[in-house]
Protein backbone atom coordinates (compact mmCIF):
# COMPACT_ATOMS: atom_id res chain seq x y z
CA UNK A 1 0.00 0.00 0.00
CA UNK A 2 1.25 3.50 -0.95
CA UNK A 3 0.19 6.97 -0.96
CA UNK A 4 3.35 9.18 0.53
CA UNK A 5 4.11 6.12 2.98
CA UNK A 6 4.85 2.69 2.84
CA UNK A 7 3.32 -0.23 4.63
CA UNK A 8 3.21 -3.95 3.92
CA UNK A 9 0.16 -6.19 4.35
CA UNK A 10 0.48 -6.85 8.13
CA UNK A 11 0.93 -3.62 8.96
CA UNK A 12 -2.02 -2.33 7.36
CA UNK A 13 -4.20 -4.90 8.66
CA UNK A 14 -2.92 -4.35 12.15
CA UNK A 15 -3.86 -0.81 11.33
CA UNK A 16 -7.62 -1.09 10.48
CA UNK A 17 -7.66 -4.06 13.24
CA UNK A 18 -6.80 -1.02 15.48
CA UNK A 19 -9.24 2.10 13.68
CA UNK A 20 -11.82 -0.73 13.75
CA UNK A 21 -11.83 -0.58 17.79
CA UNK A 22 -12.64 3.14 17.87
CA UNK A 23 -16.03 2.69 15.65
CA UNK A 24 -19.51 2.56 17.11
CA UNK A 25 -20.79 -1.18 16.10
CA UNK A 26 -23.28 -1.18 13.50
CA UNK A 27 -23.45 2.27 12.65
CA UNK A 28 -23.26 4.76 9.77
CA UNK A 29 -20.13 6.28 9.42
CA UNK A 30 -19.76 9.94 7.51
CA UNK A 31 -15.81 10.14 7.57
CA UNK A 32 -13.84 14.14 6.75
CA UNK A 33 -10.61 14.45 6.58
CA UNK A 34 -7.58 12.84 5.91
CA UNK A 35 -5.24 11.66 3.14
CA UNK A 36 -6.33 8.76 0.97
CA UNK A 37 -4.19 5.77 3.02
CA UNK A 38 -6.01 7.34 5.98
CA UNK A 39 -9.42 6.91 4.59
CA UNK A 40 -8.84 3.69 2.92
CA UNK A 41 -7.48 2.37 6.52
CA UNK A 42 -10.61 3.41 8.34
CA UNK A 43 -13.24 2.91 5.43
CA UNK A 44 -11.99 -0.66 6.00
CA UNK A 45 -11.97 -0.58 10.15
CA UNK A 46 -15.65 0.80 9.90
CA UNK A 47 -16.59 -2.67 7.65
CA UNK A 48 -14.84 -4.83 10.40
CA UNK A 49 -16.68 -3.44 12.90
CA UNK A 50 -20.08 -3.96 11.02
CA UNK A 51 -20.56 0.04 9.43
CA UNK A 52 -21.74 1.29 7.08
CA UNK A 53 -19.46 4.29 5.79
CA UNK A 54 -19.72 7.74 3.89
CA UNK A 55 -16.70 9.02 2.42
CA UNK A 56 -17.30 12.79 1.80
CA UNK A 57 -15.48 14.44 -0.85
CA UNK A 58 -14.24 17.96 0.45
CA UNK A 59 -14.93 19.77 -2.71
CA UNK A 60 -18.43 19.88 -2.40
CA UNK A 61 -20.55 22.97 -1.75
CA UNK A 62 -21.92 23.39 1.82
CA UNK A 63 -25.32 22.58 0.32
CA UNK A 64 -24.43 19.97 -1.39
CA UNK A 65 -22.30 18.70 1.48
CA UNK A 66 -26.00 19.77 4.36
CA UNK A 67 -28.08 17.92 1.13
CA UNK A 68 -26.19 14.44 1.59
CA UNK A 69 -25.61 14.28 4.92
CA UNK A 70 -29.32 15.20 5.38
CA UNK A 71 -30.12 11.98 2.83
CA UNK A 72 -27.73 9.88 4.68
CA UNK A 73 -28.28 10.97 8.54
CA UNK A 74 -25.74 9.41 9.40
CA UNK A 75 -25.07 8.11 13.28
CA UNK A 76 -21.43 9.90 13.34
CA UNK A 77 -19.60 12.76 11.42
CA UNK A 78 -15.96 12.61 12.45
CA UNK A 79 -12.50 12.55 10.74
CA UNK A 80 -9.84 10.48 11.63
CA UNK A 81 -7.99 12.29 14.58
CA UNK A 82 -11.33 12.53 16.26
CA UNK A 83 -11.84 9.15 16.91
CA UNK A 84 -9.37 8.81 19.53
CA UNK A 85 -10.83 6.54 22.61
CA UNK A 86 -11.99 2.44 21.96
CA UNK A 87 -15.93 1.94 21.45
CA UNK A 88 -15.66 -0.90 20.07
CA UNK A 89 -14.46 -3.51 23.20
CA UNK A 90 -14.56 -6.90 20.68
CA UNK A 91 -12.55 -7.89 18.61
CA UNK A 92 -13.64 -7.08 15.49
CA UNK A 93 -13.93 -10.67 13.36
CA UNK A 94 -14.46 -12.34 16.03
CA UNK A 95 -17.69 -10.53 17.57
CA UNK A 96 -19.79 -10.58 13.87
CA UNK A 97 -22.45 -12.45 12.19
CA UNK A 98 -22.61 -11.17 8.44
CA UNK A 99 -22.78 -12.10 5.26
CA UNK A 100 -22.72 -10.38 1.57
CA UNK A 101 -26.35 -9.01 2.39
CA UNK A 102 -24.49 -6.52 4.89
CA UNK A 103 -24.54 -3.20 3.84
CA UNK A 104 -21.10 -1.40 4.50
CA UNK A 105 -20.79 1.50 1.85
CA UNK A 106 -23.04 4.82 1.32
CA UNK A 107 -21.48 5.69 -1.89
CA UNK A 108 -22.61 8.53 -3.67
CA UNK A 109 -23.29 9.38 -7.30
CA UNK A 110 -21.02 11.60 -9.01
CA UNK A 111 -22.97 14.69 -9.37
CA UNK A 112 -22.25 15.40 -12.83
CA UNK A 113 -26.06 15.60 -13.20
CA UNK A 114 -26.40 17.91 -10.13
CA UNK A 115 -26.24 17.26 -6.46
CA UNK A 116 -24.94 13.87 -5.46
CA UNK A 117 -27.42 11.34 -4.31
CA UNK A 118 -26.87 8.58 -1.59
CA UNK A 119 -27.40 4.92 -1.97
CA UNK A 120 -26.34 1.88 -0.32
CA UNK A 121 -24.34 -1.00 -1.21
CA UNK A 122 -24.03 -4.57 0.13
CA UNK A 123 -21.23 -6.51 0.32
CA UNK A 124 -22.01 -8.68 -2.04
CA UNK A 125 -23.08 -6.48 -4.57
CA UNK A 126 -19.20 -5.78 -4.86
CA UNK A 127 -17.96 -8.86 -3.98
CA UNK A 128 -19.98 -10.37 -7.12
CA UNK A 129 -18.74 -6.91 -9.32
CA UNK A 130 -14.91 -7.94 -8.45
CA UNK A 131 -15.87 -11.27 -9.83
CA UNK A 132 -17.21 -9.87 -13.19
CA UNK A 133 -14.08 -7.41 -13.64
CA UNK A 134 -11.51 -10.08 -13.66
CA UNK A 135 -8.08 -8.27 -14.69
CA UNK A 136 -6.03 -11.53 -14.23
CA UNK A 137 -3.74 -9.56 -11.48
CA UNK A 138 -1.13 -11.57 -9.59
CA UNK A 139 1.54 -11.03 -6.55
CA UNK A 140 3.74 -9.00 -9.42
CA UNK A 141 1.00 -6.68 -9.89
CA UNK A 142 1.02 -2.62 -8.14
CA UNK A 143 -2.83 -1.05 -9.31
CA UNK A 144 -2.50 2.72 -9.19
CA UNK A 145 -5.72 4.56 -8.15
CA UNK A 146 -4.78 8.09 -8.93
CA UNK A 147 -7.91 9.88 -7.66
CA UNK A 148 -9.93 10.38 -4.62
CA UNK A 149 -11.51 7.28 -2.67
CA UNK A 150 -14.74 9.58 -2.39
CA UNK A 151 -15.63 8.89 -5.99
CA UNK A 152 -16.71 5.44 -6.06
CA UNK A 153 -14.97 4.82 -9.29
CA UNK A 154 -11.54 4.96 -7.54
CA UNK A 155 -12.74 3.54 -4.27
CA UNK A 156 -13.60 0.67 -6.44
CA UNK A 157 -10.40 0.44 -8.29
CA UNK A 158 -8.68 0.24 -4.68
CA UNK A 159 -10.57 -2.27 -2.92
CA UNK A 160 -10.55 -4.60 -6.34
CA UNK A 161 -6.70 -4.65 -5.85
CA UNK A 162 -6.69 -5.40 -2.04
CA UNK A 163 -9.43 -8.42 -2.64
CA UNK A 164 -7.04 -9.73 -5.79
CA UNK A 165 -4.28 -9.47 -3.06
CA UNK A 166 -1.75 -6.91 -5.01
CA UNK A 167 -0.12 -3.80 -3.89
CA UNK A 168 -1.76 -0.86 -4.64
CA UNK A 169 -0.53 3.34 -4.95
CA UNK A 170 -2.70 5.63 -3.72
CA UNK A 171 -2.73 9.60 -5.06
CA UNK A 172 -4.42 11.59 -2.91
CA UNK A 173 -6.02 13.99 -5.92
CA UNK A 174 -5.54 13.43 -9.92
CA UNK A 175 -2.40 15.23 -11.74
CA UNK A 176 -1.43 13.47 -14.55
CA UNK A 177 2.47 14.36 -13.77
CA UNK A 178 2.36 12.39 -10.83
CA UNK A 179 0.30 9.60 -12.01
CA UNK A 180 2.72 9.42 -15.30
CA UNK A 181 5.44 9.21 -12.44
CA UNK A 182 4.01 6.40 -10.26
CA UNK A 183 3.23 5.16 -13.76
CA UNK A 184 6.91 3.52 -13.28
CA UNK A 185 6.08 1.11 -10.81
CA UNK A 186 2.64 0.56 -11.19
CA UNK A 187 1.26 -2.16 -14.04
CA UNK A 188 -2.40 -1.67 -13.89
CA UNK A 189 -4.62 1.79 -13.50
CA UNK A 190 -8.06 2.65 -12.87
CA UNK A 191 -9.05 6.28 -14.61
CA UNK A 192 -11.73 7.93 -17.06
CA UNK A 193 -10.80 8.88 -20.66
CA UNK A 194 -10.10 12.94 -20.19
CA UNK A 195 -7.29 11.52 -17.38
CA UNK A 196 -6.40 8.85 -19.80
CA UNK A 197 -6.01 11.83 -22.17
CA UNK A 198 -3.79 13.72 -19.77
CA UNK A 199 -1.52 10.99 -19.12
CA UNK A 200 -1.13 9.78 -22.52
CA UNK A 201 -0.06 13.19 -23.02
CA UNK A 202 2.65 13.52 -20.60
CA UNK A 203 4.31 10.37 -21.57
CA UNK A 204 4.05 11.68 -25.31
CA UNK A 205 6.51 14.28 -24.12
CA UNK A 206 8.47 12.60 -21.78
CA UNK A 207 10.44 9.76 -23.54
CA UNK A 208 12.10 8.69 -20.43
CA UNK A 209 8.74 8.05 -18.72
CA UNK A 210 7.28 6.79 -21.68
CA UNK A 211 10.13 4.15 -21.81
CA UNK A 212 9.72 3.50 -18.38
CA UNK A 213 6.44 3.18 -17.82
CA UNK A 214 5.03 -0.34 -16.54
CA UNK A 215 1.70 0.06 -17.24
CA UNK A 216 0.28 -3.41 -18.83
CA UNK A 217 -3.34 -2.54 -18.04
CA UNK A 218 -5.45 0.44 -18.37
CA UNK A 219 -8.75 0.36 -16.86
CA UNK A 220 -11.28 3.18 -18.01
CA UNK A 221 -14.58 4.06 -16.95
CA UNK A 222 -16.98 7.09 -16.11
CA UNK A 223 -17.34 7.88 -20.73
CA UNK A 224 -16.74 5.90 -23.67
CA UNK A 225 -13.49 5.55 -25.01
CA UNK A 226 -12.91 6.83 -28.73
CA UNK A 227 -11.49 5.11 -31.49
CA UNK A 228 -9.02 8.09 -31.30
CA UNK A 229 -7.94 7.60 -27.79
CA UNK A 230 -7.59 4.01 -27.69
CA UNK A 231 -4.97 4.28 -30.97
CA UNK A 232 -3.39 7.02 -29.19
CA UNK A 233 -2.84 4.66 -25.60
CA UNK A 234 -1.62 1.81 -28.29
CA UNK A 235 1.21 3.98 -29.94
CA UNK A 236 2.49 5.21 -26.92
CA UNK A 237 2.17 2.14 -25.11
CA UNK A 238 2.37 -0.55 -27.84
CA UNK A 239 1.14 -4.01 -25.94
CA UNK A 240 -0.61 -2.37 -22.90
CA UNK A 241 -4.69 -3.71 -22.78
CA UNK A 242 -7.68 -1.46 -22.34
CA UNK A 243 -10.36 -2.71 -20.30
CA UNK A 244 -13.16 -0.48 -20.57
CA UNK A 245 -16.69 -0.62 -18.81
CA UNK A 246 -19.78 0.85 -18.27
CA UNK A 247 -21.63 0.85 -15.45
CA UNK A 248 -22.87 3.45 -12.71
CA UNK A 249 -22.84 3.84 -9.11
CA UNK A 250 -26.51 2.36 -8.50
CA UNK A 251 -26.00 -0.82 -10.93
CA UNK A 252 -21.84 -1.16 -10.40
CA UNK A 253 -21.45 -2.89 -14.14
CA UNK A 254 -23.24 -3.22 -16.61
CA UNK A 255 -20.59 -3.84 -19.61
CA UNK A 256 -17.15 -4.50 -20.70
CA UNK A 257 -15.15 -3.73 -23.22
CA UNK A 258 -12.06 -5.50 -24.67
CA UNK A 259 -11.18 -5.24 -27.66
CA UNK A 260 -14.19 -5.45 -29.70
CA UNK A 261 -18.08 -3.89 -28.75
CA UNK A 262 -19.55 -2.89 -24.98
CA UNK A 263 -21.22 -6.54 -24.13
CA UNK A 264 -23.36 -6.86 -20.98
CA UNK A 265 -22.53 -8.93 -17.70
CA UNK A 266 -25.67 -8.72 -16.64
CA UNK A 267 -29.19 -8.44 -17.25
CA UNK A 268 -30.26 -5.78 -19.78
CA UNK A 269 -33.37 -4.29 -21.95
CA UNK A 270 -33.74 -1.40 -23.98
CA UNK A 271 -37.05 -0.52 -23.42
CA UNK A 272 -39.91 1.54 -25.80
CA UNK A 273 -36.98 2.16 -28.69
CA UNK A 274 -37.51 4.50 -31.26
CA UNK A 275 -35.20 4.62 -34.43
CA UNK A 276 -33.36 1.83 -32.31
CA UNK A 277 -32.36 3.97 -28.89
CA UNK A 278 -34.15 3.63 -25.55
CA UNK A 279 -34.17 3.67 -22.36
CA UNK A 280 -31.57 1.17 -20.79
CA UNK A 281 -33.16 -0.82 -17.98
CA UNK A 282 -31.08 -3.50 -16.08
CA UNK A 283 -31.45 -6.34 -13.32
CA UNK A 284 -28.29 -7.21 -12.03
CA UNK A 285 -27.24 -9.09 -8.65
CA UNK A 286 -24.26 -6.22 -8.21
CA UNK A 287 -26.62 -3.48 -7.88
CA UNK A 288 -27.18 -1.52 -5.13
CA UNK A 289 -30.21 -1.85 -2.00
CA UNK A 290 -31.39 1.65 -2.65
CA UNK A 291 -31.28 5.08 -2.12
CA UNK A 292 -31.44 7.00 1.40
CA UNK A 293 -33.67 9.86 1.98
CA UNK A 294 -33.58 11.62 5.16
CA UNK A 295 -32.10 8.19 6.74
CA UNK A 296 -34.56 5.46 4.91
CA UNK A 297 -33.96 3.05 2.32
CA UNK A 298 -35.76 3.88 -0.62
CA UNK A 299 -36.49 1.02 -2.94
CA UNK A 300 -35.12 1.16 -6.61
CA UNK A 301 -36.67 -1.25 -8.45
CA UNK A 302 -39.79 -2.65 -9.99
CA UNK A 303 -41.51 -5.49 -8.18
CA UNK A 304 -39.54 -7.86 -10.93
CA UNK A 305 -36.19 -6.60 -9.43
CA UNK A 306 -35.96 -3.96 -12.78
CA UNK A 307 -34.02 -0.45 -12.95
CA UNK A 308 -32.99 2.18 -14.34
CA UNK A 309 -30.97 5.87 -14.22
CA UNK A 310 -32.12 7.03 -17.34
CA UNK A 311 -29.43 6.27 -20.05
CA UNK A 312 -30.09 6.21 -23.24
CA UNK A 313 -28.88 2.83 -25.52
CA UNK A 314 -28.96 0.72 -28.15
CA UNK A 315 -29.03 -3.01 -28.47
CA UNK A 316 -27.43 -4.74 -31.75
CA UNK A 317 -28.23 -7.80 -33.19
CA UNK A 318 -25.42 -9.54 -31.95
CA UNK A 319 -26.49 -8.54 -28.36
CA UNK A 320 -23.68 -5.47 -27.80
CA UNK A 321 -24.47 -2.02 -26.33
CA UNK A 322 -23.83 1.42 -27.75
CA UNK A 323 -24.69 3.59 -24.94
CA UNK A 324 -25.71 6.85 -25.75
CA UNK A 325 -25.69 9.09 -22.55
CA UNK A 326 -28.54 10.27 -20.16
CA UNK A 327 -31.91 11.23 -21.33
CA UNK A 328 -31.27 14.71 -19.37
CA UNK A 329 -28.12 15.40 -21.15
CA UNK A 330 -29.99 15.51 -24.51
CA UNK A 331 -30.01 18.90 -26.20
CA UNK A 332 -33.31 20.20 -28.30
CA UNK A 333 -31.74 22.17 -31.22
CA UNK A 334 -34.58 23.46 -34.17
CA UNK A 335 -36.35 20.25 -33.01
CA UNK A 336 -33.70 17.99 -33.20
CA UNK A 337 -32.62 16.04 -30.31
CA UNK A 338 -28.98 15.64 -29.98
CA UNK A 339 -26.81 12.97 -27.86
CA UNK A 340 -24.48 15.12 -26.21
CA UNK A 341 -22.14 11.93 -25.28
CA UNK A 342 -21.68 11.26 -28.70
CA UNK A 343 -20.71 14.35 -29.92
CA UNK A 344 -18.13 14.49 -27.21
CA UNK A 345 -16.84 10.59 -28.01
CA UNK A 346 -16.24 12.39 -31.74
CA UNK A 347 -14.32 15.26 -30.51
CA UNK A 348 -12.50 14.09 -27.51
CA UNK A 349 -10.20 12.12 -29.43
CA UNK A 350 -9.00 15.36 -31.79
CA UNK A 351 -5.61 16.74 -31.16
CA UNK A 352 -4.77 19.24 -28.77
CA UNK A 353 -8.27 18.07 -26.90
CA UNK A 354 -7.74 16.94 -23.34
CA UNK A 355 -11.77 16.50 -23.18
CA UNK A 356 -14.67 18.20 -23.69
CA UNK A 357 -18.11 18.64 -22.90
CA UNK A 358 -21.06 19.27 -24.93
CA UNK A 359 -24.52 21.18 -23.31
CA UNK A 360 -27.17 23.61 -24.25
CA UNK A 361 -27.00 27.29 -24.79
CA UNK A 362 -30.20 28.73 -24.74
CA UNK A 363 -31.34 30.47 -28.29
CA UNK A 364 -34.40 32.15 -29.52
CA UNK A 365 -35.39 30.45 -32.42
CA UNK A 366 -33.92 27.37 -32.13
CA UNK A 367 -34.35 26.89 -28.42
CA UNK A 368 -30.69 25.44 -27.85
CA UNK A 369 -27.33 25.69 -29.56
CA UNK A 370 -25.20 22.27 -29.33
CA UNK A 371 -22.40 24.37 -27.40
CA UNK A 372 -18.91 22.86 -27.52
CA UNK A 373 -16.60 23.15 -24.51
CA UNK A 374 -13.03 22.10 -25.58
CA UNK A 375 -10.28 21.58 -22.57
CA UNK A 376 -7.12 22.62 -24.60
CA UNK A 377 -3.71 21.24 -24.32
CA UNK A 378 -1.90 24.63 -23.37
CA UNK A 379 0.97 23.52 -25.39
CA UNK A 380 -0.26 22.22 -28.96
CA UNK A 381 -3.99 23.93 -28.94
CA UNK A 382 -6.44 22.22 -31.24
CA UNK A 383 -7.81 25.04 -34.32
CA UNK A 384 -11.58 25.55 -35.15
CA UNK A 385 -11.23 24.69 -38.43
CA UNK A 386 -9.54 21.00 -37.25
CA UNK A 387 -12.30 20.89 -35.08
CA UNK A 388 -15.53 21.27 -37.54
CA UNK A 389 -13.73 19.48 -40.02
CA UNK A 390 -13.71 16.56 -38.05
CA UNK A 391 -17.68 17.25 -36.43
CA UNK A 392 -18.32 17.38 -40.10
CA UNK A 393 -16.50 13.93 -40.69
CA UNK A 394 -18.53 12.26 -38.07
CA UNK A 395 -21.94 13.44 -37.06
CA UNK A 396 -25.12 14.73 -39.28
CA UNK A 397 -25.20 18.19 -39.54
CA UNK A 398 -28.09 18.88 -36.62
CA UNK A 399 -24.99 16.92 -34.25
CA UNK A 400 -22.39 19.53 -35.24
CA UNK A 401 -21.73 22.19 -32.61
CA UNK A 402 -22.64 25.78 -33.44
CA UNK A 403 -20.74 27.33 -30.70
CA UNK A 404 -17.38 26.57 -30.01
CA UNK A 405 -15.53 27.66 -26.73
CA UNK A 406 -11.92 26.87 -25.08
CA UNK A 407 -11.24 26.55 -21.77
CA UNK A 408 -7.97 25.42 -19.65
CA UNK A 409 -9.57 23.14 -17.24
CA UNK A 410 -13.55 21.85 -17.18
CA UNK A 411 -15.05 22.16 -13.69
CA UNK A 412 -14.94 18.46 -12.66
CA UNK A 413 -16.75 16.45 -10.06
CA UNK A 414 -14.56 14.28 -7.36
CA UNK A 415 -14.56 11.25 -10.15
CA UNK A 416 -12.99 13.45 -12.56
CA UNK A 417 -15.94 13.87 -14.91
CA UNK A 418 -16.66 17.28 -16.13
CA UNK A 419 -19.85 19.08 -14.07
CA UNK A 420 -22.30 18.75 -16.60
CA UNK A 421 -24.98 20.00 -14.51
CA UNK A 422 -22.53 22.92 -13.05
CA UNK A 423 -21.75 23.78 -16.78
CA UNK A 424 -24.96 23.81 -17.95
CA UNK A 425 -26.74 26.40 -15.03
CA UNK A 426 -23.72 28.73 -15.90
CA UNK A 427 -24.17 28.52 -19.55
CA UNK A 428 -27.76 29.58 -19.12
CA UNK A 429 -27.10 32.35 -16.77
CA UNK A 430 -24.72 33.47 -18.83
CA UNK A 431 -22.04 33.02 -16.50
CA UNK A 432 -19.62 30.68 -17.73
CA UNK A 433 -16.06 31.77 -18.13
CA UNK A 434 -14.39 30.59 -21.34
CA UNK A 435 -13.05 32.26 -24.52
CA UNK A 436 -14.45 31.34 -27.74
CA UNK A 437 -11.82 29.05 -29.99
Amino acid sequence: MHAGTTLDAPELLAQVHRAARLMPPGSRIALDGGNALTRLTYFLAADLADCATLLIEPTWTPHERAEVLGAARPTLVTTPRHLERPTNPVCPGERLEWDDRTQFYLATTSGSGGVPKVLVRSRGSWLRSFAALDLGLDFRDRVLIPGPLSSSLFLFGALHALHAGVDVHLLDKWSAAEAAEASRQATAIHLVPAMLAALLSVLERDPVLRAECGLRTVVCGGARVDDALAERLAKVLPGCELVEYYGCAEHSLIAIRRGGPLRPVVDVEVRDPVDGVGELWVRSPLAFDGYLANGRIVPPRSPDGWSTVGDRAVRHPDGSLEILGRASSTINSGAQLVDAEEVESVLRGAAGVLDVLVSATPHARFGELVTAIVEIDPVAPPTLRTLRARAREALEPAKRPRRWLAVRELPRTASGKPARALVAQRLRAGTFAAERL
